[in-house]
């Protein structure tokens, strides 16, 4: 089945809720046993408490661990959630863990602090290092978190080579699989363990819930359902429906982002105080030929590198756009774009030359009117 009919036909359980084509809303805290007989025996039921599930989480994780080809799947209440227990799942005292140095800013804030606190060691690797990670490999090393492409600057890591290297050392892998949600990125057809989204981006796809996902192979799916008991983490049932609505148009959405993301990124590279274009999907980008090996599209996040400018002229410019607004997250219907710092330990020099980074974020509307609106953008900041 392919994906645009999974996001659609799986997850709906009309059978067994009179016919609503869509999966109803359970507010509860308390589920009632009949007998004293079930209140014993609840541990075989599938529904026993609110915190543990109800019909309508069971629906949106059927449906993640059908897009993602998992063995199962748990949901959490942000992106950030996923990602940390993602790793509280594998990661313990003493432990040593590789992380990918263009990971999104809070995980690494998440690894500096929390974990350090916990008694474990992150280092930060080159996420263009590849099989090399092996020189990295210390007898602790437990777990290889990565996030391709990278936040803010968009590397495309070699997924297999990492797993390959883990695998031979017995290692967990991890992603933050947010910019390929489910649809443009398959992690366990490339040999991960464990995958993180931020269903807050283009799942949920409105600006309007926060959610995360965490799916596992066969091997890791307990652990991870583990710590996610024990931690007592859940979700709201309405911001889980409005996933499962999301879900229904992803792959729809997922192509008109790429496909106007990608005119409005080579329109940008033609033009002369644009330094650098990260986006994978352009055929002169930085990984692109990994990014075309690995993965089935692309999202509608990149970053832009300008001339120097200074503070006034970047008011200037962002301060009155017409269909980009400012503000973080992304993934939703409408265009967004913030000036980004690159926050790099290993290279800094890659990224540290002076100029301006944007982040844009592409939505739904029309690609020419997007490209107005930069144009109007750049003439106020004096390009």
């Amino acid at each position: 089945m392919k994906d645009e009919t999974k996001s659609i036909s799986v997850g709906r359980g009309d059978s067994q809720h009179y016919g609503s084509v869509n999966m109803p809303v359970y507010h509860t805290s308390t589920i009632l046993f009949p007998r004293l007989q079930d209140l014993r025996n609840r541990a075989s039921t599938p529904y026993r408490y609110g915190r543990s599930g109800t019909p309508t989480s069971t629906a949106l994780e059927e449906a993640i661990t059908a897009l993602e080809n998992a063995a199962g799947c748990v949901i959490t209440p942000s992106g950030l959630s996923a990602v940390t227990i993602a790793i509280l799942s594998v990661a313990k005292s003493g432990d040593h863990i590789l992380v990918a140095d263009s990971v999104y800013t809070p995980t690494r804030r998440f690894c500096d602090t929390t974990l350090r606190q916990m008694g474990v060691e992150a280092q930060y690797y080159d996420p263009l290092i590849g099989a090399d990670i092996a020189t990295h490999i210390r007898p602790n090393t437990s777990l290889i978190f990565t996030e391709s492409p990278g936040s803010h600057t968009f590397e495309v890591q070699d997924i297999p080579a990492l797993c390959a290297v883990a695998k031979q050392h017995n290692i967990k892998t991890a992603i933050d699989n947010t910019w390929g949600s489910c649809i443009n990125f398959k992690p366990f057809a490339h040999g991960l363990d464990i995958s993180a989204t931020a269903a807050t981006k283009y799942i949920v796809g409105h600006s309007d819930a926060l959610l995360g996902v965490i799916t596992a192979n066969a091997e890791t799916i307990e652990a991870v359902r583990d710590i996610h008991r024990q931690l007592g983490i859940c979700a709201a049932p309405d911001d889980i429906y409005l996933a499962l609505r999301g879900l229904r148009t992803l792959p729809t959405r997922l192509e008109k982002h790429e496909t106007t993301a990608l005119a409005i990124a080579q329109w940008l590279q033609g033009l002369s105080f644009v330094r650098r274009v990260l986006f994978p999907a352009l055929p002169d980008a930085q990984g692109h030929d990994l990014w075309k090996r690995d993965f089935e599209g692309a999202a509608g996040l990149f970053s832009i590198e300008l001339d120097p400018c200074t503070e006034a002229q970047l008011a200037a410019m962002l301060d009155d756009m017409a269909h980009f607004s400012m503000g973080y997250s992304w993934g939703g219907y409408e265009s967004l774009i913030v000036p980004c710092a690159i926050n790099r330990s290993i290279n800094p020099d890659r990224f540290d030359t002076g100029g301006q980074y944007l982040r844009l974020n592409i939505g739904l509307e029309n690609k020419d009117d997007l490209i107005a609106d930069l144009q109007d953008g750049f003439a106020r900041a004096g390009y």
